[in-house]
Order: C-alpha cells, then structure tokens, then sequence
C-alpha cells in the first residue's frame, strides 16, 4: 500500500529516520558512559518501548500511572514512574505494580513515602524511590540539601522502599534556543547534583542512580557526568520546536494531509487542524514548505502561499509542534518506508493521563 493511499489526515512515522535517530542516540549513550531511560510519554506505544530496550535502554520512564501499568502489562520489567502520586487509590496501584517490575517512583514529601511504606508492606512488594530535587524547572521536587537529606533518610529507613538516589529534571531548559545560555545552566545543574551527592553520601546515604535531561540537554552530559541515567523522549521523533535548536536528530514523525481547497493565488487549505495534531509548543509547519508559517483552526491548516502547479488532491506532510501530545490526539499511526506502508501500530497508551 502506497502512503498516498491512506485517507488523511494520517499520523505517519519516516521508518529510516526513526532508526537513524535510535543510532544516533545509542553512539552518544556509549560514548559518554551513560544508561538510557527514555521517556514512553513521548510516544506511548509499548512497541517502541520494546525497540528501545532492544536498542540497549535499561528500562523506560513514564509520566503517569496508566503508563506504566501498560508497559508493565507489555513485558517492560524496568519502569521509573517520573512523577509524585500521593493519592491513595493510585499508592494502592502503585504498589501492586511493583510485584510485577523492578519499579521506581519519585517522591518529594514525608507522607508520601509513609503511604508508599505502608502500601508496600500489604503487597510485600520493594518500591524503589528517587527524591525529587528542583534544578530550575519549578515545578515538583525540593530545593535545599537538607530537605532532600530528610527525605532520603525516611526513604532509607522504611523497610519496603529502597532509596536509589536523586530525580533531577531541567525541563525549563529543554527548549532554550541559545546555545550558550542552554550550556551554561546544563553545566550548573551538573554542578549543584555533584554537590547534593557529595552531602548526601557523606551523610552515609549511597546515590545509586542519578536521574533525568531532555532531548534537548543531553549533548551537554559529559563523560563522567554525575548523571547516571537519562530520559530523553522526543529524539525519536523531533518536532517543530526541537527542530529550532539543531539538534543532531531529524524529524521522522509527520501528519500527512491532503489539500482540500486552493483559493486563487492567495492560500491552500489542507485537512488536519488542531484536533489532530498539537500546537501547545509551537505551531506545525509543512515539511514541504518549512520557512512559510502556517495558520491553524479546529480541522484545517492554512498556507498563505500558493506554490507553483499545487492543486486540490495534492499530499503534504505536517511537522508537529510539539510530538508528545499529538502522539495523544490518535489511536493509531502508519509505519511507513519510501512511501511504503509497513504496518499500522496502535498507541497503546493514548489517553492515559492518570
């Protein structure tokens, strides 16, 4: 079957390019030493989550729940849940969850690790927990050695938790678009974890695992970095705001669509609005005309141009603002090979936000 002949709009994903980013990603992992913990968020399919432990990745990262009982229930036996859940009801999953994976949780609270103990010791399960720190991204997590120490040591003494050591996640940086500022606070970060780790373990406590970085921070893990391991999630597809940092990864994630309407030399209309693909980071742009800004509404995509010999029936291929969350608005996407269609793979977790 010919990509061309799926009706549209379709969310395709560029097999080479998809592979070539694996590659890229891999010689940079065993170059520097470092384990790879990608993040399932960005794509939500247990499929890839597989090709990426076949890639050499150690486990995978999820963002909620839901997300990690579906890997859980696909045979993925290394999960990170990157994300504080204190609600009872989802302490209760959690702890059951790690009777069938190696699990970790981030924490940043003293009843949260007295229910997950709690929880743990009806299962007779072995939570493995991260404490949050905050590096600049404001958001959960910590912000003094002290109240980390405090919390690591309650995680230390609770019989059914094992403490690993330090979630770190400078999400605030993942997109700054200068370079040099970008580097500069990565280098910072490096800096303040190496220092927590220092009073951590001279307290006593042994940082196993030192966790986190984005897509668009890992070139900035040096050898030895005190980082462990990293998540980064969109390298495997990129998007239209990872695009604007010249990032060594290639867009291989497209929505494809169709012109519906060429009105006079003014604009084209294609299919595929905002209902189909996001713009919660940035607004997409059309692969085939990449400097041209678009114009985007619930079911429709504009191009205030008319290119050369265009016309109604014509195929075009969207780059998603953001891939995370237009990865959640489909059901399914097309595998696709040189405008060959491969396969059809289901998106295993879309929707679980809980």
């Amino acid at each position: 079957m010919n990509v061309h002949q799926l009706e549209t709009p379709a969310l395709i994903l560029d097999l080479d390019r998809y592979e070539e980013n694996f590659r890229i990603m891999k010689n940079f992992t065993e170059a520097n030493g470092i384990r790879l913990r990608p993040h399932y968020k960005s794509h939500k399919c247990t499929w890839i989550a597989h090709d990426q432990i076949a890639a050499g990745a150690k486990g995978i990262t999820c963002a909620t729940l839901g997300e990690a009982e579906d890997a859980a229930r696909a045979g993925i036996e290394d999960i990170l849940i990157a994300n504080q859940a204190p609600q009872m009801s989802k302490v209760t999953r959690i702890a059951y969850l790690a009777t069938c994976c190696r699990l970790t949780v981030c924490v940043d609270s003293t009843e949260n690790i007295a229910a997950l103990e709690a929880a743990a010791a009806l299962e007779s399960a072995a939570i493995h927990v991260l404490v949050e720190y905050d590096v600049g991204m404001r958001r959960c997590g910590v912000t003094d050695a002290e109240e980390f120490l405090l919390l690591a040591k309650l995680a230390d003494a609770a019989p059914h938790l094992v403490f690993e050591g330090i979630q770190a996640y400078a999400g605030n940086l993942s997109h700054e678009a200068d370079f040099e500022k970008r580097k500069k606070n990565s280098d910072w970060v490096e800096s303040r974890l190496s220092a927590l780790k220092k009073y951590v373990e001279n307290a006593g406590l042994k940082i196993r695992e030192v966790s986190g970085t984005s897509t668009g921070t890992v070139q900035f893990r040096p050898k030895n970095s005190v980082y462990t391991e990293i998540q980064p999630g969109s390298y495997i597809f990129m998007d239209k705001a990872y695009s604007l940092l010249n990032l060594p990864f290639r867009n291989a994630l497209f929505l494809l669509t169709q012109v519906i309407s060429v009105v006079g030399k003014e604009r084209i209309v294609t299919c595929g609005g905002m209902k189909s693909i996001s713009v919660d980071q940035a607004n997409p742009s059309l692969a085939e005309y990449p400097g041209i800004p678009v114009e985007m509404s619930e079911e429709h995509c504009t191009l205030p141009f008319v290119p050369e010999g265009i016309t109604v029936g014509d195929y075009l291929r969207l780059i998603p603002g953001h891939c995370c969350t237009t990865m959640n608005l489909h059901d399914h996407m097309y595998l696709v090979r040189k405008d060959k269609v491969m396969d059809r793979r289901e998106i295993v977790s879309r929707g679980k936000s809980r």
